[in-house]
């Protein structure tokens, strides 16, 4: 078994701590983010609403992001639960974005060192890549290369060819009944989407938890700003 080094794993803990109690506090628009298992700090899921005005409308997609022992320092994993059918993801639920890929000169990827992971990325940088990557597809290295030729013949059609998008409909029609199991409400208008809700305080023992590395002056203030509008890139052809 692999030993991690007691210095790494205080740091990603308190990192992990700092940022999860930021996002409860400052939620970001379309998502919803809680521990798999309160004692883990490093399994999150992720439950996403499928942005207004784009094929995802009204779709409610879990996910997992796993984290390594020496997060910052080293990327997430992230990882789709819900069924997804997109040139950047791959059929076992990986994301493939370089937000995600570490830090090394790598010219076969086509990627820049810039582009890759770097430890001034957060959750909240992770969550708008990946919502922007469902709805502006990179189809010069995809992880589902059928996938990718369906986009880019909707694309240059213009919307004509519907295939595509007919697909990710049904995948969101099939998401609507598991939103119902979970009691969740998903938002449909741009006015819900952009809502942002504090999450309920957390019981006495998550308090201690939280409280014990956590300082109001460690997290800044969000801006307040929906991170969408209606003229998206993602949005359908009519």
């Amino acid at each position: 078994m692999a030993q991690h080094d007691p210095s790494h794993v205080a740091s990603s803990q308190k990192a992990l701590m700092l940022e999860m109690k930021s996002l409860q506090e400052e939620p970001v628009e379309g998502f919803k983010i809680t521990l798999v298992d309160e004692a883990d700090l490093y399994n999150w899921e992720v439950a996403i609403f499928g942005p207004p005005n784009t094929h995802y409308e009204g779709g409610y997609f879990k996910a997992r992001i796993k984290f390594p022992t020496d997060y910052p320092y080293s990327p997430p994993a992230f990882r789709f639960l819900t069924k997804m059918w997109h040139p950047n993801i791959y059929e076992n639920g990986d994301v493939c974005i370089s937000i995600l890929h570490p830090p090394v000169d790598d010219p076969q990827s086509g990627e820049l060192p810039s582009e890759r992971w770097n430890p001034t990325q957060n959750v909240r940088t992770i969550l708008l890549s990946v919502i922007s990557l469902l709805n502006e597809p990179n189809t010069f290295s995809p992880a589902n290369v059928d996938a990718s030729v369906m986009y880019r013949k909707w694309r240059d059609s213009k919307g004509k060819d519907r295939e595509y998008v007919e697909i990710i409909r049904k995948q969101v029609m099939a998401t609507k009944a598991e939103a119902e199991r979970d009691g969740v409400k998903v938002p449909t208008t741009l006015a819900e989407y952009c809502v942002r809700t504090r999450a309920p305080a957390p019981d006495e023992g998550s308090d201690l938890f939280y409280d014990y590395y956590y300082e109001d002056d460690d997290v800044e203030e969000g801006d307040g700003d929906c991170c969408y509008d209606e003229d998206d890139s993602g949005n359908e052809e009519s």
